[in-house]
């Protein structure tokens, strides 16, 4: 992982994605955030928005995130976003938007590091997406969830491995462990 340009990527971590699945994951999400920024590394937080006769409605019945509050930022993590580099609002699976891939060659960021909600939706996707862009996709295993279950993210992670390669699968520690390396000191605990 190319510490200096690389970026944390917040995936949907919004009120609608929330619920007795996935709402463990969401202080993960925030240390791992808390400890990134710390250093004045880059985050971007992602917003879905669903709208009336998108292909999540014609096509799945799911009419849900179509406005505030399901669309908000969790609570724990909105002051973060307010401070994020950007925030990066999709109608669509992907973070990896016309929008986000201008942000992403502008910055010159080459390791985009994933977390968030859903693990096997738009954090895979995403991911999938960002390798076929040439960037070098990470996911954090244990800072991402599935609003589905713990099956359904243990199904995300293994289409993954399949899709990005089982070295791109990492844990918090292991991305700090990263970048204690490069700074040459402990990232707040």
């Amino acid at each position: 992982m190319s510490i200096d340009s690389a970026a944390l990527i917040v995936v949907d971590a919004q009120n609608g994605f929330v619920n007795l699945h996935s709402r463990h994951v969401v202080p993960a999400i925030e240390d791992l955030v808390t400890r990134w920024s710390a250093l004045g590394l880059p985050v971007v937080f992602t917003r879905y928005f669903n709208y009336p006769d998108s292909p999540y409605e014609r096509f799945l019945d799911w009419r849900e995130l179509q406005g505030p509050p399901e669309t908000d930022i969790v609570p724990e993590l909105a002051e973060a976003a307010f401070r994020a580099h950007a925030v990066v609002d999709k109608i669509g699976y992907t973070v990896l938007n016309a929008e986000a891939r201008e942000l992403i060659g502008r910055a010159g960021w080459t390791d985009l590091v994933f977390c968030g909600i859903a693990t096997e939706s738009c954090v895979l996707k995403s991911a999938a997406d960002a390798f076929e862009h040439g960037y070098a996709p990470w996911i954090v295993t244990d800072a991402c969830a599935s609003d589905a279950g713990p099956d359904v993210h243990d199904a995300g992670l293994l289409v993954a491995r399949r899709l990005i390669g089982l070295g791109q699968l990492v844990t918090s520690e292991q991305v700090m462990a990263r970048i204690s390396a490069r700074f040459g000191a402990p990232v707040m605990e």
